[in-house]
């Protein structure tokens, strides 16, 4: 408990818990009106850092601040879960079916599936993989300018600020359009240049060669598949968007099986033979320092420790499963499918996010809803129960271990992000499911889907898949190479998402990681043209400008986002 002092405290937690209501409500509300949710964690680093600073009397540590805002975004994308699955249920006439207990339980399944994954996959993509979250580096680098101030704060917030006018120029006030070139006309390809500074900065953030993977899947899908099939006759345009879709989906999940089999498994059973060198879930002090106990003594208490907290995690895995088999009426196997595979996707969602900073929350559980559909005879409304379990917990994840990499730079401890990370989500559940359960009574049920006045595109993306996958040989082909990709160490992940989703975020960030290029190339030339050392030092230090400023550009979008979404959702309940 001693290495948690000064990190984990009451105030912080008593702010991040005002806070992650706050963001849950909003961020239902922008989920289901605007189809999107942008990442909240920036914007509730900032706050949090504000609030500790102003009833400290402008003192705060950096690890409280972290903690704090680790509490206060934990919410949001246990709402996702929730906004991008559920309300498909409505939008097929089931609304009888499903109240705010149902909602309750595939939230809190969903959130202690979540907690439970991420710490087993924390050491792996942190430490060892030291993927780049790009999100997470905002938020460190946001806590450090906020506090030290300086130039480096001045670039930061600058930025910030230049994204944020940009963003409600671009949404609210319609003088700068959202898309380039996108009246070009080429069937079944959704073309265009997003003026997005977040998606712009995800691309120089996350590595040249990752994201040219990435736009090499989105040429080879919608021009090799989409249009050069269609023109060659082989299959018409709705024909080869199925094949995209399913291929894209097969693909991520042959990768997420991949990370299980080749990283996560073998990790898991060395810990399990050798309990004394790392704690359960590499979650305290001393295995972030990677420090071992030392006398017989201390092993024994370790070993205890890992004993308990290991049996504490299986008792909770065994309460979902018990919950989503009787409480959810899902039944024996597919509840142990669900439990089993919501393994693979949030490796699959901490993967993703590590690399490109999106967390196609939706997509997992609707992968997962479609093994467990070909698997069992389970009836609809259930089916988007299983879709809704996962989807919390791999949009948790995704937060959750964006959060640890802003710990992993700032120092903080783990464990103290954990406990927060649990204390928002188990709020954030409630506060979703009681957003929800307001909105389908105010509005009717009849509100939601493609063409009422909340479009919830995901949601009716996952309704209209409940019959099955669009092409199962794509899909099979699809699994199969990402499985073998993965472990051959090229980034198949990154090859999935490219060919699934929409060109013109593939398009939008391979011109932010060509940015990349250009900025690097002329800080190379700059260093090479200064004789000193420490000129060289400060032409090195320009060329870190360009992550803070890239940094700040993923804020700013954010931030504008969720304030609005703050005051839509007054203004929506009031309406």
């Amino acid at each position: 408990m001693q290495a948690l002092k000064g990190q984990l405290t009451l105030r912080g937690v008593a702010i991040g818990c005002v806070g992650c209501a706050i963001i849950t409500a909003a961020s239902v509300y922008t989920a289901l009106k605007m189809g999107a949710l942008p990442w909240p964690i920036v914007f509730a680093a900032i706050i949090s850092l504000f609030f500790l600073k102003a009833l400290g009397h402008g003192k705060a540590n950096l690890n409280e601040a972290n903690v704090t805002h680790t509490v206060m975004s934990a919410g949001a994308m246990v709402a996702g879960g929730l906004a991008f699955t559920i309300p498909g249920i409505w939008m097929l006439g089931y609304a009888d079916e499903v109240g705010w207990f149902e909602m309750l339980l595939v939230a809190v399944s969903g959130v202690i599936l979540g907690l439970v994954c991420t710490a087993l996959l924390r050491r792996h993509f942190i430490e060892d993989a030291e993927l780049e979250y790009p999100i997470g580096e905002a938020a460190a680098q946001t806590l450090i300018a906020g506090n030290s101030g300086g130039k480096t704060g001045w670039k930061l917030f600058g930025s910030m600020g230049f994204a944020g006018v940009f963003t409600a120029l671009r949404d609210f006030f319609g003088v700068i359009p959202a898309m380039l070139f996108g009246n070009a006309a080429i069937p079944g390809v959704a073309f265009g240049v997003y003026l997005s500074p977040m998606l712009l900065a995800v691309g120089f953030l996350v590595g040249t060669g990752a994201v040219v993977v990435w736009f090499a899947g989105a040429l080879f899908a919608n021009f090799g598949i989409v249009v050069g099939g269609s023109a060659a006759g082989l299959w018409d345009v709705a024909s080869a968007q199925g094949i995209v879709s399913s291929l894209g989906m097969g693909v991520m999940m042959g990768a997420g099986l991949g990370v299980i089999f080749k990283n996560i498994l073998p990790k898991a059973w060395r810990m399990l033979r050798d309990a004394r060198s790392s704690n359960a879930f590499g979650l305290t002090a001393a295995s972030t320092l990677g420090t071992r106990a030392s006398g017989a003594k201390d092993g024994r208490m370790r070993n205890g420790r890992f004993r308990v907290t290991a049996g504490l995690a299986a008792l909770a895995v065994a309460a979902v499963a018990l919950i989503a088999c009787f409480g959810l009426q899902l039944g024996p196997v597919p509840a142990v499918i669900v439990v089993l595979l919501a393994f693979v996707a949030t490796a699959m969602s901490a993967q993703s996010v590590g690399q490109t900073g999106i967390d196609p929350m939706e997509i997992f559980g609707l992968i997962v809803l479609l093994a467990v559909a070909a698997t069992s005879s389970v009836p609809q409304v259930q089916l988007f129960f299983v879709a809704g379990i996962v989807a919390v917990a791999c949009g948790l994840a995704g937060d959750v271990m964006n959060d640890f990499h802003a710990g992993h730079v700032l120092g903080t401890n783990p464990k103290a992000q954990w406990i927060g990370q649990a204390i928002g989500a188990v709020l954030g559940a409630f506060v979703a499911v009681a957003v929800m359960a307001v909105l389908v009574s105010a509005y009717g049920p009849e509100s939601f889907g493609p063409t009422a006045s909340f479009v919830s595109a995901q949601a009716s993306v996952v309704a209209t898949m409940v019959s099955g996958i669009p092409s199962v040989p794509a899909f099979g082909i699809g699994l199969a190479a990402g499985f073998v990709l993965y472990l051959v160490g090229f980034p198949a992940m990154m090859l999935g998402l490219g060919i699934y989703l929409p060109f013109y975020m593939s398009l939008t960030a391979f011109l932010g990681a060509m940015a990349k290029v250009a900025y690097d190339a002329v800080c190379k030339l700059r260093r090479r043209g200064l004789a000193t050392e420490e000129a060289a030092s400060k032409a090195k230090a320009q060329g870190e400008t360009g992550l803070v400023v890239s940094s700040g550009l993923l804020g700013g979008e954010s931030i504008v986002g969720v304030l609005v979404a703050l005051a839509a959702v007054f203004m929506g309940m009031g309406a």
